[in-house]
């Protein structure tokens, strides 16, 4: 288990951040909690035994340092990711600590990959942007159902959720990421990002029993179409999203998510249907659960874990696919998520 590390925890009070530190603290790790905000910090501390608390600012670099001294390694929760990954990051880096963030935002992704993968990898250390829900388990499952496949020719991600109440967090990197884009949206197709005006397309999926097929938002792209192609030789990659959830997303009017359980999730699940073809044949991996922000928590944390214990495959920036065994890392999140080839 976590034999007493202490992971750093940057943004512990927000959202997907609280579900983080529950998760760190279940596995045995202590968690340092940071963020720019102390009043939150000592609230979220009063909740938990013996929590570190370490006010920080991406804004002021020696914060970020103090904040990481003497940990093992680092989870950034703290969105919107286009202003927090880089310093962040760069603390990781002066602390000499793996570095994971939780980043949904393409282009905050896209700016690690190339910022970061030459000095990350001549320094020996590990950086592991998006892994969370989007990005990290979309990945995991393309490299599952690749296999032995060194090249595929398509990989699509279909993500049926029952619905979506984003978090505020959400709200402002969505906000973030439409500024950089120019209110343009993106696909991953050619082999290369390509920016769009046009409205995505509603298509019909065919999800596994008991959800069936149903009606989806095409080329919904999500952090996927950074992760797999880091690694993986596919020139088309595809995301889809049901459309009530698209809407809900969308919405301004849709609330945040609210807890229905001990664990504080929400009501959500998802079903994440994969697809990768090459020639004419196909391979498809299948995940389901419960609350995409929750289930967040344990894929970081499973990560820091195995960094922490060298079970990993490289050094510098690489995502989830690359660094870990795909289908071993998948089944170890049993008792958080269900995962089957077909």
């Amino acid at each position: 288990m976590g034999t007493g590390h202490a992971v750093a925890v940057f943004g512990a009070y927000g959202h997907t951040g609280r579900f983080v530190v529950s998760e760190l603290r279940e596995r045995g790790f202590a968690p340092v909690l940071s963020g720019r905000d102390p009043d939150k910090l000592r609230a979220l501390a009063s909740a938990g035994p013996g929590s570190d608390i370490r006010p920080a600012s991406v804004g002021d670099a020696g914060s970020l340092d103090r904040a990481l001294a003497g940990t093992a390694a680092v989870i950034n929760c703290a969105g919107p990711f286009a202003v927090t990954a880089a310093p962040v990051i760069e603390a990781a880096l002066r602390a000499g600590i793996p570095y994971v963030d939780v980043a949904a935002e393409i282009e905050a992704n896209v700016d690690t990959f190339a910022h970061y993968t030459d000095r990350a990898r001549a320094a020996g250390a590990v950086v592991v942007p998006a892994m969370a829900f989007y990005g990290g388990l979309g990945d995991l499952l393309v490299t599952a159902a690749m296999g032995d496949w060194t090249s595929a020719d398509e990989a699509h991600i279909a993500y049926g959720l029952n619905g979506w109440h984003p978090t505020a967090g959400t709200r402002a990197a969505g906000t973030v990421s439409r500024s950089r884009r120019d209110g343009r949206r993106v696909r991953y197709t050619n082999g290369r990002l390509e920016y769009r005006s046009d409205e995505p397309p509603v298509l019909e999926w065919s999800f596994p029993d008991p959800m069936g097929t149903r009606a989806v938002i095409g080329e919904f792209t999500m952090a996927d179409v950074v992760t797999v192609p880091s690694h993986l030789a596919v020139p088309e990659v595809r995301t889809y999203m049901t459309i009530e959830a698209a809407r809900e997303l969308s919405s301004p009017d849709t609330p945040a998510p609210a807890a229905v359980d001990e664990r504080g999730r929400s009501a959500q699940t998802f079903l994440v249907d994969v697809l990768v073809r090459s020639g004419e044949q196909e391979r498809r991996a299948v995940a389901t659960g419960r609350d995409i922000y929750a289930v967040s928590a344990p894929l970081a944390v499973e990560a820091v874990h195995r960094i922490l214990t060298g079970r990993t495959r490289t050094t510098g920036v690489a995502s989830a696919g690359e660094i870990f065994d795909a289908p071993d890392f998948l089944r170890a999140l049993s008792t958080h998520l269900s995962f089957t080839m077909r």
